[in-house]
């Protein structure tokens, strides 16, 4: 399995007042989109998310987003070495993603096609 790239993750109050901050900062434009009650804006490696406490809960507790090329392989693989699945493989707005939880404690959102 091999991590095309990383996504940070980064809570904010007011994504509208975020955004062209990381705009700015990347020379990118933003991507906006909702999920699970959650608004969210992707802006170069950065995915920006705002909403009420207990909608965000869900998505804080996972530290970055990992983007594989094989996302059925890559969750395969890493449970095979130790990772426990949190969320199975399902669609999103954006493709499809799994979350999982590592042998040491961190808990990532692996994002594929």
């Amino acid at each position: 399995m091999a991590i095309d790239s990383v996504v940070v993750r980064q809570r904010v109050a007011d994504l509208d007042a975020a955004v062209p901050f990381y705009e700015k900062l990347t020379g990118a434009t933003a991507s906006r989109f909702a999920f699970s009650g959650i608004a969210l804006a992707s802006v170069g490696p950065f995915l920006l998310f705002a909403g009420p406490d207990e909608a965000v809960q869900r998505v804080a507790g996972v530290a970055a987003t990992l983007v594989v090329a094989d996302l059925d392989l890559a969750v395969a693989e890493a449970g095979a070495a130790g990772a426990e699945v949190v969320v199975p493989v399902q669609p999103t707005p954006n493709g499809r993603r799994a979350v999982l939880r590592h042998p040491h404690g961190g808990v990532f959102e692996y994002v594929g096609p």
